[in-house]
């Protein structure tokens, strides 16, 4: 158990650290060196969300019921650091655009890859889901320090190679073991959508969490460019950055243990509450320090609505199934659902940034809706 726990805090780390890269510096990166405009670097993340939403629903459970996961663990990296290797000689919009549509086939396959595997390895393994999840975080915040740091000396020019780095980092973790139950294929050759879909609190919680994640579109997409019009260096802005992942870290090391009795609407309620306080007080108070204080909202805006629809799965789905409503998650609330809010948060943020974040207050109006309703019908009070 401990080494099958490590190998997953190993791979979470890894992960992430290059999501660290991509999410929050991608778009600035576009900018900055590839001379595109705000609006047309909105246009080629939104493709690449909306290519992530198809790749996440359809080919990552296809190829989890037709390979073993252990095997997707190396080839997904490896596909990933090749494709990413094409943005580098680019320079014109569309050939960018083809580079990202390409890229977000295979690259994001490995966040529910991941997820699924740590889920999997709740019920197999025995492992601690957010005790190895907080390792995700520490990488995320990693390179945001790593990206501040060096775009501090290079400029922004630099971060493809920190995204490089942090490929290079998931090719070490992808061979570095393969715990025994993840090299089984699976027995059946169809993904089981139906089923998922027969769960109704299945249905609510996906709704539920299209809204939540969605709303975090603009602060994904344009939370970094906001602070260098605030005036802030990329240094800083690495570190202001990371509030939110050192609170998410915080949350997931206790999350196990504190969360353990708690409802799925109950975090879901509270996440959504704070996203409408989060997201207003940045359109209210354009100032750094309140933008660095809302950070700290992070941990109940994204990680509670995380865990609790992670808890949701584990509950709910059999270890085979467990891939393809990852997919589903990943596709439609981290895909999809973002690259619409990154459309429509990119017309804002250029009449008023801080419009771009009022703007996903209303996503939010549904989730809390539904979250009352998935209260009354499908959970009994805790004991």
């Amino acid at each position: 158990m401990y080494k099958a726990q490590t190998w997953l805090s190993f791979n979470f780390f890894a992960f992430f650290f290059s999501w660290g890269v991509f999410l929050p510096y991608w778009t600035a990166w576009l900018i900055s060196s590839k001379g595109v405009t705000i609006e047309s670097a909105s246009a080629i993340i939104a493709a690449g969300l909306f290519i992530r939403s198809f790749s996440t629903v359809f080919i990552f459970p296809t190829l989890s019921m037709k390979l073993s996961i252990g095997s997707l663990t190396k080839l997904f990296p490896i596909l990933s650091t090749l494709l990413l290797f094409l943005f580098i000689p680019l320079s014109s919009f569309h050939t960018i655009m083809a580079a990202m549509i390409l890229f977000s086939l295979i690259y994001p396959l490995i966040l529910p890859l991941t997820e699924s595997i740590g889920t999997m390895m709740m019920q197999s393994e025995r492992i601690q889901y957010g005790k190895s999840r907080s390792w995700g975080s520490i990488g995320y915040a990693a390179a945001l320090v790593a990206v501040g740091a060096v775009t501090a000396y290079f400029g922004d020019t630099a971060i493809v190679y920190v995204m490089i780095f942090g490929c290079a980092l998931m090719l070490g973790a992808a061979f570095y073991f393969t715990p025994a139950s993840l090299k089984k294929r699976s027995e059946r050759h169809s993904v089981p959508f139906r089923s998922l879909f027969q769960s109704k609190r299945f249905v609510i919680a996906m709704i539920v969490s299209i809204c939540i994640q969605g709303a975090h579109a603009s602060y994904y997409s344009y939370g970094f460019i906001y602070l260098q019009d605030l005036g802030v260096s990329n240094t800083w802005g690495g570190i202001i950055l990371n509030i939110a992942v050192v609170s998410e870290i915080l949350f997931f090391s206790i999350a196990d243990r504190l969360l353990k009795r708690s409802r799925i609407s109950s975090m879901f309620l509270a996440s959504a509450a704070a996203s409408v306080i989060r997201w207003t007080l940045l359109f209210l108070f354009p100032n750094v320090a309140v933008y660095a204080a809302s950070q700290t909202l992070h941990a109940m805006t994204f990680a509670l609505a995380h865990f609790a629809f992670i808890r949701l799965l584990y509950e709910e789905f059999d270890g085979y199934e467990i891939p393809a409503a990852q997919g589903l998650y990943a596709s439609l609330s981290m895909g999809l659902g973002s690259s619409l809010l990154t459309i429509a948060g990119g017309y804002l943020y250029k009449e008023e940034p801080g419009l771009a974040f009022l703007g996903m207050t209303f996503a939010l109006i549904p989730a809390i809706v539904l979250t009352f309703y998935l209260k009354k019908k499908f959970e009994a009070p805790v004991l």
